[in-house]
């Protein structure tokens, strides 16, 4: 057996480790915002449809007004078309041709009544009428 004689050192108190919560700081004003809150802001920006730039383009030239009743059935029409797993979809709402790219939640083009005649759509999957 050893004879080395053992001392007793004293207690030494350890630092608590402090438990990561769930939360980050926003840069810009420093608020805790939960990770839940973030993921659903993510979620709901999302939903919204976006515009291509040439769609914005037909819009003002050819003095398309779209209003948040008709964003809201645009809306709504994409979400049936991807519940329907269409990838492009013509969607009609109030005599405005709307083709979007379903995956990317994004209008393409956008074509009103006096310019629908003879227009052949193509490279579509489907056809919402609103």
């Amino acid at each position: 057996m050893d004879n080395r004689i053992l001392t007793r050192q004293p207690l030494q108190r350890i630092p608590r480790i402090q438990q990561h919560s769930n939360q980050v700081k926003r840069k810009d004003d420093k608020k805790r915002v939960s990770f839940s809150e973030v993921l659903t802001a993510r979620l709901n920006e999302k939903s919204k449809v976006d515009f291509s730039k040439h769609a914005q383009n037909r819009l003002l030239a050819r003095g398309i007004e779209v209003s948040e009743k008709d964003l809201s059935k645009l809306e709504d029409g994409l979400a049936k078309a991807a519940e329907k797993g269409s990838r492009e979809s013509l969607i009609m709402v109030n005599q405005v041709a709307y083709v979007v790219s379903v995956e990317n939640k994004t209008v393409i083009t956008a074509i009103d009544d006096h310019h629908l005649k003879e227009n052949v759509f193509t490279n579509i999957d489907s056809a919402v009428f609103m």
